[in-house]
């Protein structure tokens, strides 16, 4: 019997899910599952989560006493709610969970190493082993120095918001586990600075940047997985066949389910050998030099972070909300 697209690329690359739904995890059953602050923000306000949200509530009311003010509660239940999806998660898949580090960290090094380990603490103090959690940590350099001090301590990440080549060898260079370009808001990107409608898949610009990602890695052997993210279509997914893992949403997932075809593998690391790639080596001045002349990389990331703080502080209401309901 022919196998979909799904079967054939879980042959050659990690498929990854990438959402905060519980169901959805269920119904596809990848290895590994990432979540964000705008997927969890999303997850916490469907009705079938509610208990998740209200348990989370309940315990840091819990921990904090009758006499914290609500404000506070609403906080610690915030910092706590990702995890809560995490470990539910984890009951769910036989890999890893990607848990992000607060998006208004993403330029303080000391803050972001100081939240990964308070992030795998709350794990391991619910019996789970930091070999199964990735610290999501947004590609700033401040960012991957902060990732670099994490992994010394044996505390993987994955290194998200990651658009440009320059982001990417820091991360190799800074023996990073995995990192996540944004194929898709690369993308959006070129699509409004040109004002093309659309592009083939195989000149689609997130797809050519991820393979030059992928291709580099290989070419001088980084132990840094390439997880391709934020996908528009399954053909900047086919185009990928082949990178170490793809981090797809569920209607994408359903879409490669239900659709037959041979899916021939794009990316492989022999070819990568073969290729005739120039080695950068990337220090600070470097790095802020190739992103100011990455007019896509400097307006993405920001855009990025920006959006990520915004759905944090939706997440916070959320919650405040929540609490005085509870309370009343």
């Amino acid at each position: 019997m022919a196998k979909n697209l799904l079967e054939q690329l879980s042959e050659m690359t990690v498929v990854v899910a990438d959402t905060g739904d519980l169901e959805a995890i269920e119904t596809f059953k990848p290895r590994d599952a990432t979540t964000n602050p705008s997927l969890i923000t999303a997850a916490a306000q469907m009705p079938q989560y509610q208990g998740i949200v209200d348990d989370t509530l309940k315990g840091a009311r819990e921990t904090l006493g009758a006499d914290a003010s609500a404000a506070d509660v609403a906080t610690l239940a915030f910092d706590r709610l990702a995890v809560s999806f995490g470990l539910k998660i984890l009951e769910i898949i036989p890999g890893r969970v990607s848990t992000e580090v607060d998006a208004r960290l993403s330029y303080d090094t000391e803050g972001t190493i100081a939240k990964g380990r308070e992030i795998i603490a709350q794990y391991e103090a619910k019996g789970i082993s930091k070999e199964r959690i990735l610290i999501k940590v947004a590609s700033t350099w401040e960012g991957i120095k902060a990732a670099e001090v994490l992994e010394k301590e044996g505390i993987h990440c994955n290194l998200t918001l990651l658009f440009g080549m320059h982001q990417a060898i820091a991360c190799a260079e800074a023996g990073i586990t995995l990192i996540s370009p944004f194929v898709g808001r690369i993308l959006d990107w070129y699509k409004k600075d040109t004002g093309r409608d659309s592009y083939p898949a195989n000149e689609d610009p997130g797809v050519l940047s991820v393979t030059d990602v992928y291709n580099y890695y290989k070419k001088f052997g980084y132990k840094t997985e390439v997880m391709g993210a934020s996908f528009r279509n399954i053909g900047e997914i086919t185009e990928l066949a082949g990178c170490d893992l793809l981090t797809i949403a569920p209607a994408l997932l359903a879409e490669l389910q239900s659709t037959e075809g041979e899916l021939p593998r794009k990316l492989s690391p022999e070819a990568a050998a073969a290729m005739d790639i120039e080695k950068i080596s990337i220090d600070k001045d470097t790095f802020d030099k190739m992103h100011a002349e990455n007019r896509m990389a400097t307006d993405k990331l920001s855009e990025g972070i920006d959006g990520f703080a915004k759905a944090l502080e939706t997440l916070e209401k959320l919650l405040a909300d929540r609490l005085a309901e509870l309370e009343a």
